[in-house]
């Protein structure tokens, strides 16, 4: 995508949404750390709805490690993978008091040490706690960013090694809730809304849906002397009857 193409792409998510934000619930750095290690391969709505009562139990580091992994288990029972994710929550909690005061940590190599962070987490983390413009290709983002051809590759990795090159930074730091949503909601895998993408003139996807239903294939007109023999045959078998 050419880069004034980019910019207009962005200008006019911009437009639709001035302030994006996601749509997991937290309340402090370390609620949004748990949920979004919680959100792997889960939905944000299924972990929003476990949650609450984790929180109100243990929303800091030293009250989930007191909280223990069984406890954190019956809290998180409807969220896939919930015992590998209760262990790693009581995990990154002791690394937290044992190496951070508490504290979630500012950096991203610091956040990977943590169990049960990856890259993309620890870039969520970075963007919408402490608004730095890192940009976590889930797999939304990399839908959009193949399919418009925003930011082609074959990895993650590779998706957002792109989109750092090619996003304005005037945008970074609001982008990775702009595709995200626009992924979600728009852009979606199985039968994308072209009609109501606001950049689909800017999309390089060439199997836009479209409002209309499908032309009717037409019908071969069959030759004139092969449609007498079929109406002679059809009055010899009438004849016959």
């Amino acid at each position: 995508m050419k880069p004034q193409h980019v910019e207009e792409f962005f200008r006019r998510l911009e437009g639709e949404r001035p302030n994006p934000r996601g749509e997991l619930e937290y309340a402090s750095p370390f609620t949004l750390l748990v949920a979004v290690v919680l959100s792997a391969q889960a939905t944000d709505a299924s972990v929003n709805k476990a949650t609450p009562a984790l929180f109100a139990a243990a929303d800091t580091p030293e009250k989930m490690v007191a909280l223990g992994e069984k406890r954190i288990q019956d809290f998180i029972r409807t969220i896939g993978l919930y015992r590998t994710k209760a262990k790693n929550i009581v995990k990154l909690s002791e690394m937290l008091i044992a190496e951070h005061g508490g504290e979630v940590p500012r950096t991203r190599e610091e956040l990977q040490r943590l169990p049960g962070v990856g890259r993309k987490t620890a870039n969520v983390v970075l963007n919408i706690a402490f608004a730095e413009p890192t940009i976590a290709v889930d797999t939304h983002i990399f839908r959009v960013g193949n399919r418009t051809g925003l930011a082609r590759g074959s990895t993650p990795d590779q998706v957002e090694a792109r989109l750092e090159k090619v996003v304005p930074t005037h945008y970074k730091i609001h982008a990775h809730h702009w595709l995200i949503l626009h992924g979600r909601y728009v852009c979606t895998a199985r039968k994308p809304n072209c009609p109501a993408c606001l950049v689909r003139d800017l999309c390089a996807f060439k199997g836009k849906t479209t409002l209309e239903p499908p032309a009717t294939p037409a019908r071969k007109k069959t030759p004139a002397r092969k449609q007498k023999a079929r109406t002679a045959r059809r009055r010899s078998a009438l004849a016959r009857a």
